[in-house]
């Protein structure tokens, strides 16, 4: 990829994980932080990265726990407990963009739009499966 595209994208995910983390997030910030989370997983699924599935679930499930406290209180914040975790992996998808060919890239984003299209509720699986032999 574009060094200036990477960049911008990386810049992009980070800025949206400081207003996530310091409560001013809103429902656009939380997208863009799904995006990097699920783009990074469907990476990691063509051999780019080793972060265990387990970071993957606790990102999905900070940002549904973050939603709910914006429905009843209007606070668009993550669980301070979770922001490492986001670290992770927004530093993981860094490495994928800095690395990964962009065809592996542009095969992600099309996964990325394929499961936004369907019905399922995660392209994670709830459990690691390397640990299911």
């Amino acid at each position: 990829m574009a060094e200036a595209s990477v960049r911008e994208q990386s810049l992009s995910s980070h800025l949206a994980l400081v207003a996530c983390r310091d409560g001013h997030g809103n429902r656009h910030l939380f997208n863009e932080l799904m995006r990097t989370v699920y783009m990074a997983w469907f990476l990691q699924q063509e051999g780019y990265g080793k972060e265990p599935v387990g970071s993957f679930k606790t990102a999905e499930y900070a940002v549904e726990a973050a939603l709910e406290l914006a429905h009843v209180s209007d606070e668009w914040v993550l669980a301070e407990d979770t922001v490492s975790v986001f670290e992770r992996l927004l530093a993981l998808h860094d490495s994928q963009l800095a690395s990964a060919p962009l065809h592996k890239v542009i095969h992600a984003e099309k996964r990325l739009r394929q499961f936004l299209a369907g019905t399922a509720s995660s392209p994670v699986p709830e459990n690691d499966p390397a640990d299911m032999s």
